[in-house]
């Protein structure tokens, strides 16, 4: 029973911080590794059980999102939907201990994103780049969406905010709306060719509690100030990259 508390706790907090500013996947992935799901299973379970609760965000959202310049929403969706599949392709292709190596460098890599990438971005921002370069850059930050996905919605905020010269506080319905094209092609992919379903009731127990946090999160997180709202993200993400630092050493 304590297993199951702990893996729908960790459904609805991931899923409320995916809708607040993204990095739910530091709670999920290693709430599920935890409880003693594979580090490559525990990946993938974790792309489909948080659909669901992107989704819910994504409707919530829905009356303010808006297209980047230069590109628009389906040409955007169609670069993560093509990314995503890559992505989980690549995750259930390559050898599970390269995965199980190199998670927890992704994991420090994207809390590094999660915490300066809004900076670096500001900084170098200049001038709106042409399509090519915008859908060169979502795809290859989709296919890292499907195969691990980790603060991949954050660095799209930040990639296109240097593309596109566009204030990054305007792209959270737009970052939902590309995470739930990843998440749904991965996830397809996943539910598919890996064996997610060995762990079916943990999958749809994340499953609900995505969809409890992304629906009562994306409704409170546009009450909350954007300082606040990325503390609680890149506090989070922080201690889990730590934690899983910990159990893998």
């Amino acid at each position: 029973m304590t297993t199951l508390l702990i893996v729908l706790l960790a459904g609805i907090a991931a899923g409320a911080l995916n809708s607040v500013g993204g990095g739910g996947s530091f709670v999920a992935f290693p709430a599920l590794v935890a409880v003693g799901v594979g580090a490559v299973t525990a990946n993938a379970a974790t792309t489909v059980a948080l659909l669901p609760g992107g989704l819910a965000s994504l409707w919530v959202y829905r009356r303010d999102l808006e297209p980047i310049p230069s590109t628009s929403i389906p040409v955007l969706t169609w670069t993560s939907v093509i990314g995503g599949a890559l992505g989980a392709g690549l995750l259930l292709t390559l050898p599970s201990e390269s995965f199980d190596a190199l998670v927890p460098w992704l994991l420090a890599f994207a809390t590094f994103v999660l915490a300066f990438g809004r900076k670096i971005a500001k900084s170098l921002r200049t001038r709106v780049a042409g399509r090519p370069t915008i859908v060169a850059g979502q795809l290859l930050l989709s296919l890292y969406g499907g195969y691990f996905g980790g603060a991949s919605g954050l660095m799209m905020v930040a990639f296109w905010s240097v593309a596109a010269s566009i204030d990054p506080g305007r792209l959270n319905p737009l970052r939902m709306s590309q995470m739930a094209a990843i998440y749904l092609t991965a996830g397809a992919v996943f539910l598919v060719a890996s064996d997610i379903l060995t762990e079916w009731l943990k999958l749809v127990l994340m499953f609900t509690g995505a969809i409890i946090g992304g629906f009562g999160g994306a409704t409170v997180a546009r009450q909350l100030s954007t300082r606040t709202l990325r503390g609680i993200v890149v506090a989070s993400a922080a201690a889990m990259t730590v934690g899983y630092f910990v159990i893998t050493s």
